[in-house]
C-alpha cells in the first residue's frame, strides 16, 4: 500500500471531524488529501430526499461534462448502411450489428459506452442480459437509442455521463481527475448539481439535497454544506 504523508492524515482528521464546508473548499482539500501515485478520480455522491420506490420520483438523467472525465471513452455503435459510415465518421471505435452482437456473446467488452439505432434494439435485446449489468445496454432515456448517431458519439466522447439514484436514494457519479485541479472540478459538478436540481421530482418533499460529499479514488470524504450549492450555482 502506497504510504500517506501527514497531509493526508490531517485530511482525514478534518473528514471524521463531520464539518460542512463550502464546495470549493471541500473540492480542494480532497485534492490535497490524494496520495496515490496514478492520477485518482474526483467522485461526488449526493444523497436525495426522494424514495426511488415510487416510480414518480426516480432521478435519472444525463449531463455532458464541460471539462470531460479526463479519458478517452472507445463507443461502439450498432448499426447498420448509411448510419455506420455516420458512426465511423463521428470517430466512433466500433461500429458493426450482428458481427458485435456474436462477438459480445463471445465474451468480448473492450468498450466504454454503446450507441444503437432504434432498428438494432431487436438484436441488441438479446445480449441485454450481458450488457445490462456492466452498464453497457442503449437506453432510449439517456439518449444512447438514436438515429442521431454522430449527435450520441460526439456527446459521449466529449464527457456525457449517465446517472440514476440508488435505492438508498444517492446518486454517485465521477467529476474527472486529480489533475484537472479545483476549478475544473468545480466547472463540471456545477453542471451536474444543475441538471440533478432541474429533475427535482414534484412529488418530492422536504429539503431534496440532503448530503453531499467529495472525495477521490483512494481518499477519504468530505462533507459539503449544501446551503453553499446555491452560491455555486450563482457564480
Amino acid at each position: 500500500m502506497p504510504k500517506r504523508g501527514k497531509k493526508y492524515s490531517e485530511a482525514v482528521k478534518k473528514a471524521n471531524a463531520g464539518t460542512k464546508h463550502g464546495f470549493d473548499e471541500a473540492v480542494r482539500m480532497a485534492l490535497d488529501a490524494s496520495y496515490a501515485k496514478f492520477d485518482e478520480t474526483i467522485d461526488v455522491a449526493v444523497r436525495l430526499g426522494v424514495d426511488p420506490r415510487h416510480a414518480d420520483q426516480m432521478v435519472r438523467g444525463t449531463v455532458v461534462l464541460p471539462n470531460g472525465l479526463g479519458k478517452e471513452v472507445k463507443v461502439l455503435v450498432f448499426a447498420k448502411g448509411e448510419k455506420e459510415k455516420e458512426a465511423l465518421d463521428a470517430g466512433a471505435d466500433f461500429v458493426g450489428n450482428d458481427d458485435l452482437v456474436e462477438k459480445i456473446k463471445g465474451g468480448w467488452f473492450g468498450f466504454d459506452k454503446a450507441v444503437a439505432t432504434p432498428d438494432m434494439m431487436g438484436a441488441v435485446g438479446k445480449i441485454g442480459r450481458l450488457l445490462g449489468p456492466r452498464g453497457l445496454m442503449p437506453n432510449a432515456k439517456t439518449g444512447t437509442v438514436t438515429f442521431d448517431i454522430a449527435r450520441a458519439v460526439n456527446e459521449l466522447k466529449a464527457g456525457k455521463i449517465d446517472f440514476k439514484v440508488e435505492k438508498a436514494g444517492i446518486v454517485h457519479v465521477p467529476m474527472g481527475k486529480v489533475s484537472f485541479g479545483v476549478e475544473k472540478i468545480v466547472q463540471n459538478a456545477t453542471a451536474f448539481l444543475e441538471t440533478i436540481i432541474r429533475l427535482k421530482p414534484a412529488s418530492s418533499k422536504g429539503t431534496y439535497l440532503r448530503g453531499i460529499a467529495v472525495s477521490t479514488t483512494m481518499g477519504p470524504g468530505f462533507k459539503i454544506d449544501p446551503a453553499s450549492i446555491k452560491d455555486l450555482m450563482a457564480s
